[in-house]
């Protein structure tokens, strides 16, 4: 019946189907020819073609379509690759994991980041785990949630600081909510808007303003606040995307900066600045940790997210 061919296959493949084929398979796609493969590992053409032939008559199905352009996975490939990704990755998991347990001050850990939480709490965790364990070995990759995401899924990151824009996330990705983290408009201590009272949005149009990049989220958050209250937006003197940078210009006490939150908790010179009294109800965003589902965390990525948890407890009981 329809078990039986099913047992059988099952046989096949625990009998023959080796994991250096499959490492090959992925080599082979990635590089986009079999003979770019071959130098990327190291061996020779005519070794690749072998390992995929093997491959091949294992599934019983075409795994690579052949052009002259190059090669492209097959549908069968392209299943093949999917599960076979995670696999690997779980396996680099445990090799890495058994190289912690037998010595902790060593390993890998790869952190994706906003720009934004790259200059605070990433920064923040990051400099005391790297204290706690000075050998270990970290990759930071910038980026938006949406490319965060991505990174996630092809396991090119083991985790990701950001802004998460709503209660709803990705089926695969889950998403653990560290704190609130509104946007601010800083200035330094002597600029003359600190202190002042009940401060209008309309006051502050003329205003020097140092602003982050044009067209990113936080940029066309604040144009809409002015827009919403029927006010032209006011003209940048100094388009910057680095929140480091920013908060140094309105430390001179000449500029108005629109940062977030939390960005002056990890500043390195949070008495030159100040927030205006002046409430941006409508920029209240959460920031927190996003992992891929069902993905086994390495050691490093626990003791990174606990440090992380910690380190946002004094941002969430702002909050309340």
């Amino acid at each position: 019946m329809a078990i039986g061919p099913k047992m059988q296959l099952s046989d096949r493949i625990g009998r023959r189907m080796k994991l250096h084929d499959i490492h090959v398979l992925l080599a082979v796609v990635q590089a986009g020819s079999m003979n770019r493969a071959a130098r990327l590992l190291n061996t020779t053409q005519s070794a690749i073609s072998r390992s995929i032939a093997d491959l091949e008559s294992t599934m019983g199905v075409p795994l690579l379509d052949r052009s002259p352009q190059g090669v492209e996975p097959t549908q069968y490939g392209q299943a093949l690759l999917k599960r076979s990704i995670a696999a690997f990755d779980e396996l680099k998991q445990s090799v890495q994991d058994i190289a912690f347990l037998s010595d902790p001050g060593v390993g890998e850990l790869r952190v994706g980041s906003s720009p934004a939480q790259a200059e605070g709490l990433t920064f923040a965790v990051l400099d005391r785990v790297s204290r706690q364990y000075p050998r270990i070995v970290v990759q930071v990759v910038l980026g938006g949630m949406l490319q965060l995401c991505e990174e996630l899924r092809g396991r090119r990151i083991d985790l990701g600081v950001a802004r998460i824009s709503g209660p709803a996330s990705p089926e695969d990705i889950d998403q653990e909510v560290l704190f609130d983290d509104p946007l601010v408009v800083v200035a330094g201590a002597a600029n003359p808007w600190i202190g002042r009272r009940n401060i209008k949005l309309v006051e502050l149009v003329n205003e020097p303003w140092t602003w982050t990049s044009q067209g990113n989220l936080v940029d066309s958050i604040i144009i809409e606040i002015f827009r919403a209250n029927g006010l032209k937006p006011p003209r940048s003197t100094i388009h910057v995307s680095s929140t480091t940078m920013r908060l140094k210009l309105a430390a001179t006490g000449r500029f108005l900066a629109v940062v977030a939150a939390s960005a002056l908790q990890f500043h390195e010179n949070r008495a030159s600045i100040k927030v205006l009294r002046l409430d941006l109800p409508t920029t209240h965003q959460q920031t927190g940790i996003i992992t891929l589902k069902n993905r086994t965390l390495s050691p490093l990525s626990q003791i990174f997210i606990e440090c992380a948890r910690q380190m946002a407890k004094p941002l969430a009981k702002k909050k309340s």
